[in-house]
């Protein structure tokens, strides 16, 4: 079954929704950049997506990675494909244009991985993580490292690694033991082990950029001492070409579940030469720009999945013949039987409100990243740090959810290799687990981002939608959208008035859920409120689903109420 871009959808929230032209009006470094760039950009991304990527998914998902006394051997097709990635320029499309970036706004982007993920979500994660790693050296690095290393990362001639987790710290990083000795000609010599790296040692790009994190002689016990460094898998020559192996190697590779193209490398540091990032004991504070933006790209790919998943459950419910409908004579198309169309619908509302997030979301990385002016600098990264472990988590969980449904569309076809639905599922469970798991970003929700502060983050959230609310006409939506924004401040009060460590756990995921199903629901009417031509097929579509969302799946937020205050009111 073929995949074909939500073209029209993206540019409904591109030009209607969020209206980047306007949005984008005083940042400077997108003024170059139009509606038809955009929408020209989307077009190629969907070509790539159904041309290149899809057609090695499911081979790559059969063949997998292979490994052998420390090569990692990618599938068939992967190697000929990152080189049509590289020159296209998809890896370089938000990078800064000073080593050779194009500049786009995240907010695009968000919209190409979508693409990239729904048709190939191992491929996608090598170019996710090199992504990550140059945002995060053009943060925190120096002008040499940043000359030297970013110009290829980001012409995608050398891939990033991420190497956070060891054996026996997952979640908690303040427990990690790799070492790094301070040597005298200003490197560091890093020694230690660890696992669960994607896109460690692969065979696409002829050197891998490891960002490590690793304890200095006498740090401080816990997070506190932890530091940060760039360790290639070769050293570089004074010329800056490729030197000799340093001593990094990958010592095995994980046997998954799901994305079984992605290389995910148990990676072993010995005496590896590596360079200090971000001062000393920064480690974790340099990190989080790397992570934060992987926590979108990995919500993201729980949308693409969705959307995939939807397109061949759609075509098929289509052509499904069994059973008969009222109004049709003999046997009909599944999609003509109610519970078909509650599957389709649901996963459709869910799909597209995520999208909307995500575009939101990016949007406010743009700003805090782009923009010159102080206040909305502030408003904006506050913004993405309230709405970046809803959008990991909600995108992630609703994703495995979407294949679930689009996989039991199919009935015992769902359930076999042939259709590919079932990879979708697979693909789709690792997304609520690595990144940070599902429970973390809850946590971090209601711990980091609702209570430390008071509710300071969720207020501006609420300023926001409120002062939106007031540009959309009087309807029993708004009504019921007003209503719970009153609902999810008080209950966001209750548990500020009850912060109690153990409560805070016992609620996270019901308070995560909660909240997300109201932003939902706002976007939601924001994208209804909108549309320019309410007769039209699309419009008409876009007012059921709306319709459908308030209707059948706004309402989990009861639930949710009721087991959050069952905690609180103990």
């Amino acid at each position: 079954m073929s995949y074909q871009i939500p073209h029209q959808d993206m540019m409904f929230l591109i030009k209607d929704v969020f209206k980047f032209e306007q949005l984008f009006r005083d940042v400077d470094d997108f003024s170059d950049f139009d509606t038809e760039l955009y929408s020209a950009i989307l077009e190629e991304a969907g070509k790539f997506a159904s041309e290149v990527l899809k057609p090695i998914n499911q081979s790559g998902d059969e063949e997998g990675c292979s490994y052998d006394n420390g090569v990692v051997a990618t599938p068939k097709g992967f190697k000929q494909a990152y080189q049509a990635f590289v020159e296209a320029g998809w890896q370089s499309l938000t990078a800064s244009p000073e080593f050779g970036g194009q500049g786009l706004p995240k907010a695009l982007h968000v919209l190409v991985e979508e693409a990239f993920y729904a048709t190939n979500t191992s491929f996608c994660l090598y170019g996710s993580l090199t992504a990550g790693a140059y945002h995060l050296l053009q943060a925190h690095a120096d002008e040499e490292i940043k000359s030297t290393y970013l110009p290829k990362m980001i012409s995608g001639e050398w891939s990033g690694s991420m190497c956070l987790t060891e054996a026996h710290a997952g979640s908690d990083l303040g427990l990690i033991k790799t070492k790094a000795e301070p040597k005298n000609d200003g490197s560091y010599c890093i020694s230690g082990s660890k696992i669960f790296i994607t896109g460690g040692e692969h065979d696409m790009a002829e050197n891998i950029i490891h960002l490590v994190l690793a304890r200095l002689p006498n740090a401080p016990a816990g997070p506190k001492g932890i530091s940060l460094f760039l360790v290639p898998k070769f050293t570089l020559n004074l010329d800056g070409s490729t030197g000799d192996r340093n001593g990094v190697t990958c010592g095995s590779i994980e046997h998954k579940m799901g994305i079984k193209a992605s290389s995910t490398c148990v990676m072993n540091f010995d005496n590896a030469k590596g360079y200090l990032i971000g001062g000393e004991h920064q480690g974790l504070r340099c990190m989080f720009t790397m992570m934060n933006l992987e926590r979108l790209s990995i919500g993201v790919q729980g949308v693409g999945l969705g959307e995939m998943a939807y397109q061949q459950a759609n075509d098929y419910a289509h052509d499904r013949l069994q059973g008969r409908s009222k109004g049709h004579e003999g046997t009909s198309p599944i999609i003509k039987h109610g519970d078909v169309q509650r599957m389709l619908n649901s996963m459709q509302a869910f799909n597209q409100a995520g999208r909307a997030l995500a575009v939101w979301l990016g949007s406010y990385l743009d700003i805090a990243h782009h923009s010159k002016d102080v206040e909305n600098i502030n408003d904006a990264n506050a913004m993405a740090a309230f709405l970046t472990p809803v959008a990991k988590a909600f995108f992630t969980d609703m994703g495995y959810e979407v294949c679930t449904t689009g996989q039991q569309c199919f009935g015992g076809h769902g359930y076999v290799k042939e259709w590919g639905m079932e990879q979708h599922v697979r693909d789709a469970r690792i997304a609520q687990i690595y990144e940070g798991t599902n429970g973390i970003q809850a946590l971090d929700l209601v711990g980091r981002k609702l209570v430390a502060n008071k509710g300071a983050y969720l207020n501006l959230l609420l300023k926001i939608i409120r002062n939106d609310l007031q540009n959309f006409a009087d309807s029993d939506l708004k009504n019921q959208l007003n209503h719970k924004l009153e609902e999810l401040e008080q209950l966001s009060k209750a548990i500020i008035d009850r912060a109690d460590a153990e409560i805070q756990q016992l609620i996270a995921c019901d308070y995560l859920h909660y909240t997300a199903l109201v932003i939902y629901a706002y976007l939601w009417l924001k994208m209804v409120a909108n549309l320019n031509n309410e007769s039209n097929v699309f419009a008409k579509e876009k007012i059921v689903l709306a319709d459908f969302f308030y209707k059948r799946l706004l309402s989990r937020t009861l639930g949710l109420k009721a087991s959050i205050e069952s905690e609180l009111n103990e």
